[in-house]
């Protein structure tokens, strides 16, 4: 479980025979892999207050809403 105080960051994942997919975790997490395995997997941004928030920037384009089609012709 999180502690309600936790903040998120946004990695990028190093996959075999992949590009890296992007992913979210909370700092805490991060700090554990880092220490572990220093370097493997790449920062990209971090200090979201909310898993949601990081979500966002983790997806793109891919998890933004689709434009309505105009019903003007």
């Amino acid at each position: 479980m999180h502690e309600k105080n936790e903040t998120w960051i946004v990695y990028l994942m190093t996959l075999r025979n992949h590009d890296g997919m992007r992913a979210v975790c909370a700092q805490t997490e991060w700090d554990a892999m880092e220490l572990e395995r220093p370097g493997y997997h790449q920062f990209i941004q971090g200090g979201f207050t909310s898993e949601a928030e990081a979500e966002l920037l983790a997806r793109g384009e891919s998890g933004a809403s689709k434009p309505r089609a105009s019903k003007l012709r």
